[in-house]
């Protein structure tokens, strides 16, 4: 689905309407440049840790991809993680004490495998809905109404955000 000839493009994409062709468009640009930040880490580079309260780049991998499966149960499916999914997901939805501890070893193939096949799922997903499930409000943070389209932008806003903590580590690891 990431189509390289199209990634500067916030456009229509084969199969999809246009205001999720669009929202595709941006989450695939943002994973396109993520992809590239973490292109050739070493398991010990994803491991690091810059000190006891940090995560590592393999956790925030790992985070990106629990965010959106998280959000795919929420707007789809209309739940919470169950606790067979936090038994899976736990770790990478906290982060912290937890995620240093359970996430770690990995070579980037394992986490570059969860965050394709959540996105493969995500694709998926999108293709039975339409432009007005976008604009279905219900309540969300701070019993404050928010639409889908906008838990989605916080899907990959997120992955913007901690972006910037995984390059940040990269900086310290290399020094």
């Amino acid at each position: 689905m990431l189509n390289m000839n199209h990634i500067y493009l916030i456009t229509d994409v084969p199969g999809y309407s246009p205001q999720i062709s669009r929202l595709l468009s941006m989450m695939n640009y943002v994973r396109h440049v993520t992809l590239e930040s973490v292109k050739n880490l070493t398991v010990h580079e994803l491991d690091f840790l810059l000190d006891e309260e940090s995560n590592s780049i393999g956790a925030l991998l790992m985070h990106f991809a629990a965010v959106e499966y998280a959000y795919q149960l929420e707007t789809f499916e209309k739940r919470d993680l169950n606790e067979e999914d936090m038994a899976i997901w736990g770790p990478a939805i906290h982060l912290g004490a937890e995620g240093r501890e359970k996430i770690r070893g990995n070579d980037l193939t394992y986490y570059l495998d969860k965050l394709n096949d959540i996105r493969n799922r995500t694709y998926e997903l999108f293709k039975t809905v339409n432009d007005d499930w976008l604009y279905l409000e219900e309540e969300f943070w701070y019993k404050k109404q928010a639409n889908h389209y906008f838990m989605w932008f916080h899907v990959f806003e997120d992955e913007i955000n901690h972006r910037g903590q995984i390059n940040l580590i990269k900086k310290r690891v290399k020094a």
